[in-house]
């Protein structure tokens, strides 16, 4: 295994983490190799599941383009 050391954090980001891992019951190390494993792209289908995930959840069910085309039409006029 490699080590990873990260400098310069600010205090509110470092106190964050230890909370978070207070909170689940981990060291501020074991959290963060946690927040890394599960942030970071592993497979392409790991990648492709997370991004197919996501945009479900985004998916919104007003059309903006009436909307979107107005202000596009405004700013050429001026």
């Amino acid at each position: 295994m490699v080590q990873l050391t990260v400098r310069k954090l600010i205090e509110e980001v470092v106190g964050a983490l230890k909370r978070r891992a207070a909170a689940n019951g981990r060291s501020a190390e074991a959290e963060h190799r946690t927040i890394l494993r599960e942030t970071l792209p592993g497979t392409e289908e790991e990648f492709a599941a997370r991004a197919a995930s996501l945009r479900r959840r985004l998916r919104s069910s007003v059309d903006s383009t009436a909307a979107i085309r107005t202000d596009r039409d405004r700013e050429s006029a001026a």
